[in-house]
């Protein structure tokens, strides 16, 4: 696929992020054909370099850093110097979009803020992801995944009450805050076609998870009651013989009767026949479910729970995932031959174009490694344009 026929070629893309709220939407929008100039602080850089908190150049392009930081250039500048500030100035006046997930008003702090950014490009888009948001009690807060894990409800929920609460392993709120970020981004992109001006773009970790949770907020705002999937009655994980199986029992006419069959047992559904009856005995029914599903393997039990079209599936490790062929047929493995990492399999877009499929145009960039080349371009850039 050329660079030039890429959703986003022609667009530059100023890069402040780093970890993972930040660097997860500009890897996207650099899958899409940006081109991602990712700004970094020398001798240092984003803060995922030094995951392992080590230096050196194997630890300082660890996997953790090249999973979100493919299809960008790395220029390192020191952003409080004056010579770094007009840099970055500088590169604004050709670029589209500036990206950042720091504290809300550090930006402002280190004079790139709209106002600033704006008086030297009218075009520029400000896109911001932060904790909590600009403004409010919580915004001189530091976001972090967890603490928005734990202020939204999300760490709240478990299946059992009895269970103690704890930390989702998987980074849910940096990833959901990421791609939406994105979706802002896009949105302002395609109003800029129609007024020609930029504007500011927020999202929060904070906002993205009461947005991932609008059932929940509905159930509870009308009927102060807690709407949990994983709580339903007839749905649950289940160790068998050689491992454990997840069963949805829902969407159907007749669920309980439909397990009862796949698992070769009386029909329970005459005794439970609706929702309250089958929530007040859910003790008794996922007692004799886990009691049977017990006896044999995952593979006889889901090809009877799938004869009787009953949602259900393997628990599986993610090694078990990424090695299933499906998700290679996805195009979800992104293999790369990186100049440090060596060989090295990643994640690849779970967006899918069928005019324009994710290329890698450029590798997880080592620190700095295109310092020269932008900064060349940009004084060339700016010679021709006094000249003109």
């Amino acid at each position: 696929m050329s660079e030039t026929t890429m959703p986003l070629s022609g667009i530059r893309i100023i890069d402040f992020t780093q970890v993972m709220l930040g660097p997860c939407c500009t890897q996207m929008l650099g899958d899409f054909g940006a081109d991602v100039i990712k700004i970094e602080r020398p001798g240092a850089g984003d803060l995922s370099r030094s995951f392992y908190g080590e230096r050196g150049e194997e630890a300082m392009n660890n996997a953790v850093f090249a999973s979100l930081n493919r299809n960008k250039r790395s220029v390192t500048l020191d952003t409080k110097s004056d010579e770094g500030r007009q840099a970055v100035l500088d590169l604004v006046k050709t670029a589209d979009v500036v990206v950042d997930n720091f504290r809300a008003g550090v930006m402002n702090r280190l004079g790139f803020g709209y106002d600033a950014l704006s008086a030297v490009n009218p075009r520029i888009i400000c896109a911001s992801g932060t904790g909590f948001g600009p403004t409010g009690p919580y915004a001189h807060k530091g976001g972090q995944d967890v603490l928005a894990q734990a202020m939204t409800g999300v760490m709240e929920k478990t299946q059992d009450p009895s269970i103690p609460k704890s930390i989702y392993p998987t980074t849910l709120c940096d990833y959901s805050a990421g791609m939406h970020l994105v979706q802002g981004i896009m949105a302002a992109l395609l109003m800029r076609e129609k007024t020609g001006k930029g504007q500011q773009v927020g999202v929060s970790l904070y906002d993205s998870m009461i947005a991932m949770q609008m059932q929940e907020a509905a159930q509870w705002s009308k009927h102060r009651e807690v709407l949990n999937w994983a709580a339903m009655p007839l749905t649950g994980v289940f160790d068998t013989a050689d491992g454990a199986i997840v069963v949805v029992g829902a969407f159907k006419a007749n669920p309980l009767q439909d397990i009862c069959t796949a698992l070769g047992i009386e029909d329970l559904s005459p005794q439970y026949p609706t929702l309250p009856d089958q929530r007040a005995n859910k003790p008794f029914l996922q007692e004799t479910f886990r009691n049977v599903i017990a006896t044999n393997t995952s593979a006889h039990w889901l090809e009877r729970l799938e004869a009787v079209d009953l949602l259900c599936a393997p628990v599986r490790s993610l090694g078990e995932a990424l090695a299933d062929p499906q998700t290679e047929i996805n195009g979800m493995l992104c293999d790369m031959d990186h100049p440090v990492l060596g060989d090295v399999t990643l994640v690849g877009s779970p967006v899918h174009l069928s005019a324009a499929p994710m290329t890698v145009r450029h590798m997880p960039p080592k620190l700095g490694e295109h310092t020269d080349e932008v900064l060349q371009d940009l004084a060339h850039r700016l010679r021709t344009e006094a000249a003109e």
